[in-house]
């Protein structure tokens, strides 16, 4: 396993995001290097109050320790106690506009392992989409392009990672998906490392084409007040989802990682009313009952 020729394409993956998004906004990324005193570290890229992003954040971590968080060997409680070594890239985009989509990626090794024992790695990652506003022809070209992504590797994949997108970012105590999903998958090794380090390089690289189109379509259409309160609102959801939830938060802050870098996907602004309902036939009601729930979105 060559660790350092995944490092170096997750560094390069944040390098060419970070350039693709300034050039979108006009502001600059803080750059913000930091050590984790278990072992390990990170490059957490920022950039907040910008002309098109509300908060947009890039992270590279390659962190280790001795011994397995429980949310790591939840799923294989075989590997409970091994030493471990993650790395990956992880971001989360948050426009000013509400027309614009909040989205999600990230790209990730996991390796356990253990003296007198073979190695144990995987891979995980993904993307997904969170709109205010529902928009058939953005919904299309995102898990479009996550389908093209994967093809390569098998007709499965695409539906495979789909529903299991559709599964996890779903916020069971609501009953609600988080958006209109993408692709997910964890603890991938079935093709061999080559191929599934392949597969995840795929997922990466699929990220810009996934979502520049959509936010240039976008970013221009005027909005008021009523359009950036839906949007506090079902901010709202990504928050209780990512605290009550999201398996990398935990596992972030169950191996003693950096607060600042994992609360980065936190979205400036939030806000809650008690049982609230939007007026029916408006388009903050198409988005609940038109586009939050399970769709074929690439044969729509």
């Amino acid at each position: 396993m060559d660790t350092a020729a995944i490092k170096s394409y997750f560094l390069d993956l944040q390098a060419r995001i970070i350039a693709a998004a300034e050039a979108a906004d006009g502001g600059s990324f803080r750059h913000d290097e930091w050590q984790r005193p278990a072992g390990g570290g990170g490059i957490s890229r920022l950039l907040e109050g910008g002309a098109l992003f509300e908060r947009a954040g890039v992270g590279f971590s390659h962190v280790m320790g001795d011994k397995l968080p429980p949310s790591a060997s939840a799923h294989r409680p075989e590997l409970a106690g091994r030493a471990w070594e993650a790395m990956g890239v992880s971001l989360v985009f948050h426009p000013r506009n509400p027309y614009v989509p909040t989205v999600h990626m990230n790209v990730r090794m996991f390796r356990a392992h253990q003296d007198g024992e073979a190695d144990v790695f995987w891979f995980g990652g993904g993307m997904d989409l969170t709109p205010y506003y529902g928009f058939a022809e953005d919904a299309r070209h995102f898990h479009q392009t996550c389908a093209d992504a994967l093809a390569p590797f098998g007709d499965d994949k695409y539906p495979r990672f789909k529903q299991w997108c559709d599964a996890y970012f779903f916020l069971k105590h609501r009953n609600e998906p988080r958006g209109i999903g993408g692709v997910f998958f964890d603890d991938f090794s079935e093709l061999g490392f080559e191929q599934s380090f392949a597969m995840t390089r795929a997922v990466g690289d699929a990220f810009l084409g996934a979502y520049l189109p959509i936010l240039a379509r976008r970013r221009d259409m005027s909005f008021g007040q009523n359009e950036r309160d839906w949007q506090a609102y079902r901010r709202g959801r990504y928050v209780e989802f990512n605290l009550v939830w999201d398996r990398g938060t935990l596992f972030g802050l169950q191996s003693g990682g950096r607060t600042e870098s994992i609360l980065m996907s936190m979205p400036p602004q939030a806000n809650w009313r008690y049982d609230y309902q939007p007026q029916a036939g408006s388009p903050e009601a198409a988005l609940l009952s038109d586009f939050l729930a399970a769709r074929d979105w690439v044969s729509a």
